[in-house]
């Protein structure tokens, strides 16, 4: 069995307060786009778990698709799989690919094992794994708060848009992240702000992380600003960094020419 783990978009975050668990809690709009990695599962005599693509660091029971195997076997029984996991998604782009993977993993082995599983069972089961992680069980357009888990699909249509996504040679780690961050209530929601036309999105919709990663990786700001002069009509860094992405009503032919050939581009016609 083989499934596409895609990747999501942030449109808006604002870091709303520090949480006694030591997490932040924040408001977002999660919005799904069309880059994906594989995952496929197959039956094996024993638990094996292989990569391609771009390279993936760490132990593979570090990795989310083995933790949430792992996590399904200690409910169910499941025999042992030989799991294979194609990874385009980049790391350190607040695009959740990690956290997708996760996600899709638990969805195929409740289809492939007819485990049954409850929609509200499996977003518990994927809040377990990360704050992003059960987004990706419902995959479509949601306001987001707590960590992330607190979810309410909202109605959000992009149809006759373009997507361009740009990846700089960089990644970002949360600590960089939010270095410099002080949490604020906002003064409107984004639940209320993305209802304005997408247009007016530039004057009334940030990403707070963009105050502290740009300082210390001008390099992504160069791009959100290269968008805009490219004529995007909504330019934002998702998450926390490093990917930026555009939406166009007209996607100039020559874009992608207009940055380093060793950035991570990624275009789709929403």
């Amino acid at each position: 069995m083989i499934s596409f783990p895609n990747a999501k978009i942030n449109i808006g975050l604002n870091i709303t307060g520090k949480r006694p668990d030591g997490y932040h809690n924040l408001e977002t709009i999660f919005f799904p786009v069309g880059w994906s990695d594989a995952l496929e599962i197959a039956f094996s005599d024993e638990l094996a778990f292989s990569a391609s693509g771009i390279e993936i660091s760490g132990p593979p029971k570090s990795n989310l698709v083995i933790k949430a195997y792992q996590l399904l076997a200690n409910e169910y029984s499941l025999p042992p799989l030989r799991i294979h996991l194609h990874k385009q998604i980049p790391f350190g782009a607040g695009l959740g690919g990690g956290s997708a993977d996760g996600a899709f993993m638990l969805m195929m082995l409740d289809k492939a094992f007819k485990l049954d599983i409850q929609k509200d069972k499996m977003v518990e089961y994927a809040a377990r794994l990360g704050s992003d992680c059960p987004f990706f069980v419902l995959n479509r357009p949601t306001f987001a708060t707590g960590r992330g888990e607190v979810m309410n699909p909202i109605n959000l249509s992009l149809k006759g848009l373009s997507l361009f996504m740009v990846k700089p040679n960089v990644e970002v780690s949360t600590a960089a992240a939010f270095k410099n961050i002080v949490p604020q209530e906002p003064k409107v929601s984004l639940q209320k702000l993305i209802s304005l036309p997408v247009p007016e999105w530039k004057k009334h919709i940030f990403n707070q992380f963009e105050l502290s990663v740009f300082q210390q990786f001008p390099e992504i700001e160069a791009v959100k600003n290269q968008l805009y002069s490219l004529g995007a009509i909504y330019a934002s860094m998702s998450g926390s960094g490093s990917c930026v992405f555009g939406l166009f009503v007209d996607l100039p032919d020559e874009i992608e020419g207009c940055f380093p050939s060793s950035y991570k581009i990624f275009r789709q016609n929403l």
